[in-house]
């Protein structure tokens, strides 16, 4: 795709903001994003700002990320202007289809793309169940399949927690071998990609530096010392906040109605 300026002048104040930052990266596997044609990135979902760090991964490869957002972010004044400049992929919920074609279209016209298959950030900090998009995307456009895992950016930006911008903070990347995303079925390949996710992030996660992260802190998952939500408390929270957005949809309905 040409006209990349809008791209690239966000990747320059990205990496300003990095340095500023002085944020420790560590990123390993930058050899498995290919260097041409079409491939998945299947990203764990942590924190709101994980597509910035994400695509600092693959940036080695020299591969811009087009990645899938719902729509709300495209239809914000500030940041819709942005996501078309980036050419990233708007996702209705109301019309995925169309969000998927877009997506195999992309990855055909050998593009990198992004997809966070929890579809929601993790409140436990562990892997969620995986939706089956990106390796059915992968599959539909034969392009491989690579699973990467943040860890570290849920301390800047997430759920239920205050924004914490402090310096010095720990960043790790890691990219995995790719997947073939053929030779069987969506579901079992996308247990596959979980097994992969879920063994990348166990090391993540064990290898992070241990004065960053000691036992009790809030954004390391109870199975490993932390204070996070276990995934049965999280999933409990993450039907309250889906049942708090019905009651506000449907009383901004209502009020429209009521006009």
């Amino acid at each position: 795709m040409k006209n990349e300026a809008t791209y690239y002048t966000i990747i320059g104040l990205g990496r300003t903001w990095f340095k500023t930052m002085d944020f420790q990266f560590r990123v390993t596997g930058q050899e498995n994003i290919p260097r041409t044609g079409g491939a998945v990135l299947a990203i764990n979902h942590i924190s709101y700002i994980d597509f910035l760090m994400a695509g600092y991964g693959a940036r080695w490869s020299k591969r811009l990320t087009r990645f899938m957002a719902k729509k709300e972010t495209f239809d914000h004044p500030v940041t819709g202007p942005i996501m078309r400049g980036c050419k990233h992929i708007s996702v209705d919920r109301s019309d995925g289809q169309g969000s998927y074609d877009e997506a195999v279209r992309y990855l055909r016209d050998g593009e990198v793309v992004g997809v966070f298959p929890e579809a929601t950030i993790s409140r436990s900090f562990l892997i969620k169940e995986l939706k089956t998009g990106a390796v059915r995307m992968a599959a539909e456009a034969d392009v491989p399949l690579v699973p990467t895992i943040l860890w570290g950016t849920q301390r800047l930006f997430t759920k239920d927690h205050p924004k914490d911008f402090s310096r010095h903070k720990t960043i790790t990347v890691t990219i995995g071998e790719p997947l073939d995303p053929q030779g069987a079925t969506a579901h079992d390949k996308t247990q596959q990609l979980h097994r992969a996710m879920s063994d990348m992030l166990d090391k993540a996660i064990r290898e992070y530096p241990a004065d960053e992260q000691p036992p009790g802190s809030w954004w390391l998952p109870a199975s490993y010392g932390g204070s996070a939500p276990t995934p049965e408390e999280a999933k409990k929270l993450d039907q309250e906040e889906l049942a708090r957005r019905a009651e506000k949809a449907r009383l901004k309905r209502e009020s429209k109605q009521a006009e």
